[in-house]
């Protein structure tokens, strides 16, 4: 039986020539997509993605900890990588301290060096990093990203990624704290200009720049079409 990333893989390589096909005549310009598709009910639990640094600026961590505050208000469970320190944990606080409900995700090597959050409602360890990132898109409906290095950049770029090729349709909202992703937001909009990237695919995220409009700009996020895989090539 096929379970986390190596299941996602089977599901490209059974569906093969078809995700990389182009056909000029056939491509529509725009996806079909249902503004107001999310809801509350649809929505049970939001995964984030961010840093594990103790060594950045406070308004991050305020940033943080404010939406897993939110996230628990509204009733949802907050998914992350079940990080004892930096912005994962100043999310998870947020949320425990407002009574709601924690998943921590971790790898087995990260538990052994001691990486993890006692803190989190529940934990599921996987075996290595592959499993971890498929396992929290398959435990979630909608995903965040906050500021962070280049673990939070790959994860943010597979969600674009998976969603891109039609794994998944989660809303994906980007917090840009500060302005924190603003040159990758530039450089996403130069992608497109060189044609690397279509404009539609643009439209696989939203860009907030407050804990209290993530919410909002999830449940306002179009249903992403999966069989816009076929624009997956330019």
């Amino acid at each position: 039986m096929l379970v986390g990333i190596d299941r996602l893989i089977y599901q490209i390589l059974e569906l093969g020539p078809e995700i990389w096909k182009f056909e000029k005549k056939v491509v529509p310009l725009q996806p079909i997509s249902k503004e107001g598709y999310f809801s509350m009910k649809k929505i049970q639990s939001v995964a984030i993605y961010c840093s594990s640094s103790n060594k950045v600026r406070e308004s991050y961590m305020q940033a943080a900890y404010r939406l897993g505050e939110l996230l628990a208000e509204a009733g949802i469970r907050l998914i992350y990588g079940d990080g004892g320190i930096g912005l994962m944990a100043a999310a998870a606080d947020g949320a425990l301290n407002a009574g709601g409900e924690v998943l921590g995700v971790i790898p087995q090597f990260m538990v052994e060096a001691g990486w993890n959050n006692p803190r989190s409602t529940r934990t599921i360890v996987t075996k290595d990093m592959h499993e971890r990132k498929a396992t929290i898109v398959q435990e979630t409906q909608a995903m965040v990203a906050l500021p962070g290095g280049i673990g939070t950049f790959e994860e943010l770029l597979e969600c674009l990624t998976w969603k891109q090729l039609g794994l998944h349709s989660c809303p994906v909202v980007i917090l840009n704290t500060d302005g924190y992703y603003d040159r990758l937001l530039a450089c996403l909009d130069y992608m497109v200009e060189e044609q690397m990237m279509r404009p539609i695919h643009q439209e696989m995220y939203t860009v907030v720049n407050e804990p209290e409009e993530v919410l909002p700009a999830i449940l306002a996020a179009k249903e992403w079409d999966t069989n816009t895989r076929r624009l997956a090539a330019i």
